[in-house]
């Protein structure tokens, strides 16, 4: 479905390895098989993450353009900005990037370690901003596009999580692709996908490229982002802009688009009790780290959806594991203990 677009390696060419969960299989029950697909090992840029899939996309449109800058945005502790840092410096481009305050967090540490550590390091120019949050396109951003042309520069404009980029669902669709090619190799089919959802392209790059084979509603997102209503209406957008881009046969609908609201709380960023109980056992069981602004609510949706037997016994689970690893640096007391 892809052929056709143009793509600039940033993650290892090799699939991302499944790695079957037994722990946390048995843990759960052991009624329901889980495996990850580990898009947190996907690359050696600044230590990854599904971010590189969609820009994989974009870096080639950015280049053609002549650009010299890349701009984007994200919060405090964005693992967008980070690899979007990683991708200016792989390809020589200056960056800047917008860090809005978008999570009510107050721990001393927050704006200056993990991923904003890493995209300074990286010699992006980090400009914070304490406009709170939101996953449309951003006046911040836009002002720091223009700041670049006033200077003389080209800059090349990537929105939050390059969800509302023409090309930021491609990567996904590709990740789609490269299930099915495992499951031919490992001799099975997933009954379900469990992936976060906050600015909408990696799920909806997934649900249009589980289309083809009946399984769009079956890619399950867990939102982060707490705007549940503005969050679907983004990947429903999404989704059907890449699907006429690929030149997909069927219609997405609105059926093909399953949300689940009920893990994002209290805010966007803010762990709950049950967020961090489950990024607890995800470590204790398989030494899988999890985060807590995105993959530690996608995990406490898994093992929740289990637990109540909304995924039913006998399932097999492949649970999209984006990275965001260094964002637990920002919460240091919370974890403090362990």
């Amino acid at each position: 479905m892809l052929k056709k677009f143009e793509r600039y390696p940033l993650t290892f060419p090799h699939p991302t390895p499944i790695e079957r969960l037994g722990r946390l299989s048995e843990a759960l029950g052991g009624k329901v098989e889980i495996y990850a697909k580990r898009d947190d090992c996907n690359s050696g840029l600044a230590l990854g993450g599904n971010k590189l899939r969609k820009l994989e996309y974009i870096v080639p449109d950015a280049i053609a353009q002549g650009a010299d800058t890349l701009v984007s945005i994200g919060g405090v502790q964005s693992n967008h900005t980070r690899m979007v840092a990683a991708t200016a410096a792989k390809i020589g481009m200056k960056c800047v990037v917008v860090q809005e305050a978008w999570v009510p967090h107050e721990d001393a540490v927050y704006d200056r370690v993990g991923n904003i550590l890493l995209t300074r390091l990286m010699g992006a120019e980090s400009r914070i901003v304490e406009d709170g949050f939101d996953i449309g396109i951003r006046r911040s951003w836009e002002d720091a596009i223009q700041s670049v042309r006033d200077a003389g520069g080209k800059p090349y404009g990537i929105p939050a999580g390059a969800s509302v980029h023409p090309l930021g669902g491609l990567g996904y669709v590709r990740f789609a692709e490269e299930v099915r090619a495992q499951e031919a190799e490992m001799g099975l089919r997933f009954d379900y996908i469990i992936v976060c959802v906050v600015t909408g392209s990696t799920q909806a790059g997934m649900i249009v490229g589980f289309k083809p084979d009946g399984r769009a509603s079956r890619v399950i997102g867990i939102d982060a982002s707490g705007t549940p209503e503005q969050c679907r209406a983004q990947v429903a957008s999404i989704a059907r802009n890449t699907a006429s881009l690929i030149g997909l046969k069927d219609a997405i609908t609105d059926n093909d688009i399953v949300i689940i609201p009920d893990y994002a709380y209290p805010a966007y960023g803010v762990p709950s009790r049950e967020t961090n109980e489950a990024i607890r056992l995800a470590a204790r069981t398989e030494a899988m780290i999890t985060d807590p602004v995105y993959e530690g609510k996608s995990m406490q949706g898994l093992i929740d959806l289990v637990a109540k037997g909304t995924i039913p016994a006998g399932s097999k689970v492949l649970y999209a594991h984006l990275g965001g690893a260094p964002a637990l640096n920002g919460y240091a007391y919370t974890y403090r203990n362990g």
